[in-house]
C-alpha cells in the first residue's frame, strides 16, 4: 500500500463531510495477535456537503482490509483504492446505502497505544483523536456522529469482562464455554473517537447513584485483583462529581451504567469514552501507603473533568479537531471549579495559576506558541497542550468574570439547550452568551484566535490634592510565529486599591461609571480609569483572583509589595505578592552571583514571607503555598535571555538556605505542629497540615546543618503515609550520601512490585541535581522495571530528567541534549506521540546563554535531519528549531 506523507490541515479548509454514518454495528473478535472487526455503517450522502457527489474516502492505517461489501455486493480490487491511511470507493449510491467490512489489527504488536493494544494482558482502545481508523476503515473525524452497537467475543480465561459504550444489552457463551460475547448500545450519536472497548481479568468495585429525577445508575471501577480497595478514593469522587454537575450545572447523567477502567500502558490521564472511561492507572489507584496527596488530589480532579465531559465533549461534541478547546478548556474550566468547591477556593486557584505560568506562558513564549483555536496543524496529537487546555480554561473563566455568575449560567444553560447532540464550534459557543446576556464579545474572540500571553504595563498616579488616583494601564500582546501583529483584546480586571492601613478602599469612577465585583475592561491599547474620594496614596491590588491569564508589570516598591503581602483581602493576590517578591528576589541573587555585587533583598524577603505566614488565621494549605519558591524554571523565564541554568540553581539554594536560617524556629514550629498523629485522610485539611509541614522541612534541610539531615532521614523512616515517605525521598536523592542511598534502597526493596509506586523511585533519581544523576538516569533507562513502550516509565524517568532537572539536563557539554536526542529518535519507532510530547523540555533552548544554546541546536538538528521521522516529531522538532 502507498504511504501518503502529512501535510497541513488548515481551518479556514474545512468543509462538512460529503457523506454521513447514522448507525454502526461492530462484531469484534479478540485475539492477541489477530483481532477480527467487523463493521456494518448505514451511510448516506450528506444533504449539506458542497459537493454533492464526491468519492467516499475512507480512513484508515495499520488494518488488514479482508472483506468489504456495499448493499451485500461483495468488493473487488477494482472498486476501490487502498493507500496506507485510507480505502476510497470508485462510486457509491446517491440512496444510503450499508457498507460492510473486515479488517484485522494486532493489539499485541500495538505499541503506539491508539487504537486496540494490550496493556498487561488487557485488551482496551484509544481513540482519540485519529486512533478508530486503527481499527476499521471509516470517517474519522468528529463531526460524523453515529449510534452504537457492540458486540464484542473473547477467551473467558483471558477476558471475562467485555465492556464498550452505552448499556448492556445481552451476554452469553460460545462453542461450548470456550468464546463468550456481550453486546452494548449506546443511543447517544457520538463521534468514533468516543468509541472504547475493553477485554480483561479485572476486578471490579461497584456502588450506585441516585440521579435529581430518581433514576438509578449503577458504577463500576475495574482495577487489577488484589488493587480493588484503592479505587475507593475514585468512586467517591466520582458521585461527588455527579451530584455536583446536578447542583452547579443542571446536567444529569443519561446512561443505566457509568464504568471506569484503569490500565497500565496509556498515553494520556484519562478518556472520557462515552460510558466507558478508560484511565491510567496513576489516576484510579490510591491508598495512604501507595499515594501521595498530589496524587489523591489528581485522581479527585481528573475523574472529575472525565465525567463532566459527558456533557461538554459527549453530548456536545466540537465540530473539527481546531475546535478541541471547546471540550478541553471548557471542561478545565468545571473540573477546577468542582476542585475549588471540594477544597479551598483560594489554593485551588493558586495551583491552577502557577501551573499555567509554569506551562502554558512558557509555551506562549516560545516557538510552539498557538492560539487556543489553533489555524492550522499536521498532526492533531500535538496540539494536546497547555494552551488548549489550561488557557482555554482561563478564557471560559474570563467569560464568567465579565457576565457574573447569573448570566454565565443562562449562557451555559442555552449552549446545552441549543447544541445536544450536536458537533459545535468556538463561535457558536460564545453567541450563546451574546444572546443570553447581550453581551457583544466580538473583540473577546480574539483570545481564541491570538496567540502569546499579553502584557499589561501599570501605573498609578495620585493627587494628593484632588484626591484622585488614576489608574494607567497599557497591553502589548507580543509577536508570535505566525502572528507578527495583534489587535488589542479584551482583558477583564478585577482590582482594588490598598490604604496605608491595609484595607480595601471604595472604588468610585469619576465617570460615574459602576465597577461591578470590582471589574474594569481594558479593551483599548492604552487605557485610564480615574478613581475619586481617595484619602491617601492607595496601593493597587491588580488582576485579584488572577482575572486574566496576563503578564502584569507594575513597579511597586518593597514596602508596598509587603503591605500587599500581609493585608491584601484577595488571598490569591496576597499570594501572589509573595510569589513576585520571591521571583524579584532570585533574578537579582542571580544578576549578583554574575556581578559579585552583593544584595540586601534577599534577608528583607524572608522576613516578610515570616511575617506572612505568621498566625494560625491561614489555613496550612495557603501557608504551604506562600513557602514554595517559584521553580528555576519560573525564574530562567522572567530572565528571558541569555540564561545559566547553574547560576538561577545557585540563585535558588541560596534563597532557600536564607530562609531556612532567617525563619528557622518559626519552621520547626511549623514542622512540630503540623504533625498528625491520627489516621490518614486525604481531605483537604489534613492534606493541608502535611503540605505545610513538608514545605517547613524543606526549607529546614536546605540550611544542610548534621540536624537538618538526621531530621529529614527521621521523616522518611518515620512516615506513615507516602506524601511523607516521597516527600523525604526526593529531598535525600538531591542530596547524595548515605542517607540517600539507604532511603532508596529501602524504598526499591518495599515497592519494586508496584508499577505505579516504583515511579516516585525513578523520578527521584531523575530529579537529583547531583553531577552524576545523567550517568544514573542512562543507567536506569536499562532497568528491568523500566521500558520506552510503558508512557508513565518514561515521562518518570526521561520527563522528569529533561523536564524538572534544569540543572542537570541543561549541562553545559550539552550531554543532557544529546541524552533526550537519544530518546526521542527511540520512541519515536515505538511511540511517537510520547516522543513528541518529550521535546516540550527543549522548546526554550533560544533563551540559554550561547554555549548551551549551540549545544541544544544540534541535537534539535540531529533530531530533525533523522530518516523516517514520524509527523508527530518532525512537527514539533521543526517548529522548535526554526522558529
Amino acid at each position: 500500500m502507498k504511504l501518503e506523507a502529512a501535510r497541513p490541515v488548515h481551518l479556514k479548509d474545512y468543509r462538512p463531510p460529503a457523506y454521513l454514518i447514522d448507525r454502526v454495528s461492530l462484531d469484534i473478535s479478540l485475539e492477541p495477535t489477530r483481532t477480527r472487526v467487523r463493521s456494518k455503517l448505514s451511510v448516506r450522502p450528506n444533504p449539506q456537503a458542497a459537493s454533492k457527489r464526491e468519492q467516499l474516502r475512507l480512513d484508515g492505517e495499520h488494518v488488514e482490509l479482508a472483506e468489504i461489501s456495499l448493499d451485500g455486493r461483495p468488493l473487488g480490487k477494482k472498486d476501490y483504492k487502498l493507500t496506507g491511511t485510507s480505502l476510497t470507493l470508485s462510486k457509491t449510491p446517491s440512496a444510503p446505502f450499508t457498507l460492510d467490512i473486515t479488517t484485522f489489527v494486532n493489539p499485541e504488536s500495538n505499541k503506539a497505544l491508539q487504537g486496540i493494544y494490550r496493556s498487561r494482558s488487557v485488551y482496551c482502545s484509544q481513540c482519540e483523536a485519529q486512533g478508530f481508523r486503527r481499527i476499521t476503515y471509516f470517517l474519522d473525524r468528529p463531526d460524523v456522529l453515529a449510534t452504537y452497537t457492540v458486540r464484542i467475543d473473547a477467551d473467558p480465561s483471558a477476558a471475562p469482562i467485555l465492556l464498550s459504550n452505552g448499556n448492556l444489552k445481552e451476554r452469553g457463551t460460545l462453542d461450548g464455554g470456550k468464546r463468550h460475547y456481550a453486546i452494548w448500545h449506546d443511543p447517544h450519536p457520538k463521534p468514533s473517537y468516543l468509541f472504547a472497548l475493553v477485554g480483561g481479568d479485572l476486578a471490579p468495585i461497584s456502588s450506585t447513584f441516585r440521579t435529581k429525577s430518581g433514576r438509578k445508575v449503577d458504577l463500576a471501577i475495574y482495577v487489577e485483583h488484589g488493587k480493588e480497595a484503592r479505587a475507593a478514593w475514585a468512586m467517591d469522587s466520582l458521585k461527588r462529581s455527579m451530584r455536583w454537575d446536578e447542583k452547579r450545572f443542571g446536567r444529569e447523567y443519561d446512561l443505566d451504567v457509568f464504568n471506569i477502567v484503569a490500565v497500565s500502558d496509556f498515553n494520556m490521564g484519562a478518556m472520557e469514552n462515552k460510558g466507558l472511561n478508560i484511565f491510567n492507572d496513576r489516576l484510579i489507584l490510591a491508598s495512604p501507603d501507595t499515594a501521595t496527596d498530589t496524587a489523591f488530589e489528581a485522581i479527585e480532579s481528573v475523574v472529575a473533568h472525565e465525567y463532566f465531559h459527558n456533557w461538554t465533549g459527549n453530548r456536545i461534541t466540537c465540530r473539527d479537531w481546531f475546535q478541541l478547546c471547546l471540550k478541553e478548556g471548557l471542561t478545565v474550566f468545571r473540573d477546577q471549579e468542582f476542585s475549588a468547591d471540594e477544597r479551598s477556593r483560594t489554593v485551588q486557584r493558586v495551583v491552577d495559576v502557577r501551573q499555567l505560568k509554569t506551562h502554558q506562558f512558557a509555551e506562549d513564549a516560545g516557538p510552539l506558541a498557538h492560539p487556543v483555536r489553533p489555524e492550522s496543524y499536521i498532526e492533531i496529537n500535538n496540539f494536546y497542550t497547555a494552551t488548549v487546555y489550561e488557557k482555554g480554561a482561563e478564557v471560559v473563566r474570563m467569560i464568567a468574570t465579565l457576565l457574573g455568575p447569573d448570566r454565565f449560567r443562562k449562557g451555559m444553560d442555552l449552549y446545552f439547550d441549543r447544541h445536544d447532540g450536536e458537533a459545535a464550534t468556538v463561535d457558536e459557543f460564545l453567541t450563546c452568551f451574546e444572546d443570553a446576556s447581550g453581551v457583544d464579545l466580538a473583540q473577546f474572540k480574539l483570545w481564541y484566535a491570538q496567540a502569546g500571553t499579553p502584557e499589561i504595563i501599570a501605573n498609578l498616579r495620585y493627587d494628593r490634592e484632588k484626591k484622585t488616583a488614576d489608574l494607567e494601564l497599557e497591553q502589548i500582546v507580543p509577536p508570535t510565529p505566525g502572528q507578527p501583529n495583534k489587535k488589542p483584546m479584551h482583558i477583564p480586571i478585577r482590582l482594588g486599591l490598598l490604604g496605608a492601613n491595609g484595607n480595601d478602599l471604595d472604588l468610585k469612577l469619576a465617570s460615574g461609571e459602576s465597577i461591578d465585583d470590582g471589574v474594569v475592561s481594558l479593551t483599548k491599547r492604552r487605557q485610564s480609569f480615574r478613581f475619586v474620594n481617595v484619602p491617601s496614596r492607595p496601593v493597587p491590588s491588580l488582576l485579584r483572583g488572577f482575572s486574566a491569564p496576563v503578564n502584569l508589570t507594575l513597579d511597586l516598591p518593597d514596602d508596598d509589595v509587603e503591605l500587599l503581602m500581609s493585608s491584601d483581602s484577595d488571598l490569591f493576590n496576597r499570594w501572589q505578592a509573595s510569589n513576585d517578591y520571591a521571583a524579584r528576589t532570585l533574578v537579582e541573587i542571580v544578576k549578583s552571583l554574575a556581578s559579585g555585587k552583593r544584595t540586601n533583598r534577599p534577608l528583607r524577603y524572608a522576613r516578610a514571607l515570616g511575617a506572612a505566614i505568621s498566625g494560625d488565621t491561614l489555613e496550612p494549605a495557603y501557608r504551604a503555598e506562600l513557602l514554595k519558591l517559584p521553580t528555576q524554571s519560573d525564574v530562567a523565564r522572567i530572565i528571558g535571555k541569555n540564561v545559566d541554568p547553574a547560576l538561577v540553581q545557585r540563585a535558588h539554594r541560596q534563597l532557600a538556605k536564607l530562609i531556612g536560617k532567617t525563619l528557622g524556629a518559626q519552621l520547626e514550629a511549623l514542622y512540630r505542629e503540623m504533625d498528625d498523629k491520627g489516621p490518614f485522610s486525604p481531605d483537604a485539611a489534613s492534606a493541608g497540615r502535611r503540605a505545610l509541614r513538608n514545605a517547613a522541612l524543606t526549607l529546614l534541610t536546605a540550611r544542610g546543618t548534621p540536624a537538618d539531615i538526621q531530621r529529614l532521614a527521621k521523616h522518611y523512616a518515620k512516615a506513615t503515609n507516602m506524601t511523607d515517605r516521597s516527600h523525604a525521598l526526593l529531598l535525600l536523592a538531591a542530596r547524595g550520601g548515605a542517607e540517600a542511598k539507604a532511603a532508596l534502597a529501602d524504598f526499591y526493596a518495599t515497592w519494586h512490585k508496584e508499577n505505579v509506586v516504583i515511579d516516585l523511585w525513578f523520578a527521584a533519581q531523575a530529579q537529583s541535581p547531583l553531577a552524576g544523576t545523567l550517568t544514573r538516569v542512562k543507567a536506569l533507562t536499562k532497568h528491568p522495571l523500566f521500558s520506552l513502550s510503558a508512557p508513565n516509565k518514561v515521562r518518570a524517568l526521561i520527563g522528569t530528567f529533561a523536564s524538572a532537572n534544569p540543572v542537570q539536563f541543561n549541562r553545559p557539554d550539552g550531554a543532557g541534549y544529546a541524552f533526550l536526542a537519544d530518546q526521542v529518535l527511540a520512541l519515536d519507532r515505538i511511540n511517537p506521540q510520547i516522543a513528541a510530547r518529550m521535546l516540550g523540555a527543549i522548546r526554550s533552548w533560544r533563551s540559554l546563554e550561547s554555549g548551551r544554546r549551540a549545544k541544544a541546536r544540534k541535537a534539535l538538528q540531529r533530531i530533525v535531519r533523522s530518516k523516517n521521522l514520524s509527523p508527530d516529531v518532525q512537527e514539533i522538532a521543526s517548529r522548535i528549531l526554526e522558529a
